[in-house]
């Protein structure tokens, strides 16, 4: 049988996700923002959670670990970079190790440049990812820790990933996500029709979570500083440093 996602809003803009291999029983919260609201939904649905992985270490991501693993026994996962900041590790990973749900295996990537040690979690079989605060949908995360040539190989990493992959970011950011990118690529029609969609979406109360990297590859300004028109616009004589143009005038936007 095929992997089970549930999705659900959490705190004000997160989203919380239960990942459910109905072969093996197994379920595993993508990281914790609240420890209530996991532990009710997978008892909503009969699942039993048995590991958390986590992205990175910040508060709205593995904040509920404990409270979690108390309730549950479950097995916690995180970056090696950031565990001595996450609460109740059990293992650690980096960028190539693998861990299992069942059968289905995940990739560990390194996504680093929100904060030094955020990965994500890629299921190939799936068509899946999980990115944290790495990317969302014509977005990227602040860039709190690490440097802009360091988050542009991560976004290289993500970019490299099979263009059908649909991708599972950590919040609701789309909509202001989408006027900034309007500003910063407006001569781009994929990206018009986009932000307009994701206006319908929000307007009718749907989520814009989760969304195929395909699309991100043609819209999202961030994915795209190795493109000739964005550095032309944005300057920057390599695409790190186009990136990093773009992700200053985002957060002041």
């Amino acid at each position: 049988m095929s992997l089970q996602i549930h999705q659900f809003p959490c705190l004000s803009d997160n989203y919380g996700f239960l990942l459910h291999d109905p072969d093996s029983g197994e379920t595993a919260c993508i990281d914790t923002p609240d420890a209530e609201a996991y532990l009710r939904e997978a008892d909503a649905r009969g699942w039993r959670i048995t590991q958390i992985w986590n992205t990175h270490w910040h508060p709205d991501h593995a904040g509920g670990n404990e409270a979690i693993k108390s309730a549950t026994g479950c097995t916690i996962v995180a970056p090696a970079a950031e565990a001595h900041r996450i609460a109740g590790v059990d293992r650690v990973v980096s960028h190539g190790d693998t861990v299992q749900l069942g059968e289905w295996r995940a990739q560990v990537i390194d996504v680093g440049g929100h904060t030094l040690g955020h990965i994500a979690y890629h299921l190939p079989e799936a068509g899946i990812a999980f990115v944290g605060d790495s990317l969302f949908a014509l977005g990227c995360g602040r860039m709190f820790e690490g440097t802009a040539p360091q988050f542009w190989g991560s976004l290289s990493r993500l970019k490299a990933l099979p263009p059908a992959t649909i991708l599972y970011c950590a919040h609701e950011y789309t909509a202001a996500n989408a006027r900034f990118a309007r500003h910063a690529d407006p001569d781009n029609p994929a990206l018009a029709a986009y932000a307009e969609r994701i206006a319908q979406q929000r307007a009718a109360g749907e989520p814009t979570v989760p969304f195929p990297l395909a699309r991100e590859l043609a819209t999202n300004p961030f994915l795209r500083a190795d493109e000739p028109a964005m550095q032309a616009r944005w300057g920057g004589a390599d695409p790190a440093e186009t990136f990093a143009a773009l992700r200053a005038a985002k957060d002041s936007f």
